[in-house]
């Protein structure tokens, strides 16, 4: 079939979301060690062209929404390949944890790396 499997696309999503925070300027390694944890609550995504074998791809990564306690990441996914056509969007929703499990508020330090 030559297609890539649906379920990549979240991996993709994982990859391109700790490429968007290491460009922020710390990595998800340093946010734990400040002691949160940003876990996948939710995850969405609309396929609407298929991406296939050899296909070069680009993610764009975002924050949609910071609420008190949880960030949502949104992506949109390009064929580098064909003339950039945009193929696939979706998101993944974060609540703020700390070490215990239990939600926290988005620390202070987190709202200004992600605020920019």
């Amino acid at each position: 079939m030559g297609v890539v499997y649906y379920a990549n696309y979240l991996h993709w999503f994982e990859q391109a979301r700790s490429h968007f925070i290491r460009e922020l300027g710390m990595s998800y390694a340093e946010i734990e060690d400040r002691g949160v944890l940003l876990p996948v609550r939710e995850a969405f995504c609309r396929y609407r062209v298929p991406a296939r074998f050899e296909n070069i791809v680009n993610i764009r990564t975002g924050i949609r929404t910071m609420s008190r306690a949880s960030l949502t990441f949104v992506y949109e996914v390009y064929n580098v390949s064909a003339n950039n056509i945009f193929m696939t969007s979706g998101y993944t929703q974060h609540p703020c944890m700390g070490p215990n499990g239990r939600p926290v508020p988005v620390p202070d330090w987190l709202i200004k790396i992600v605020q920019g």
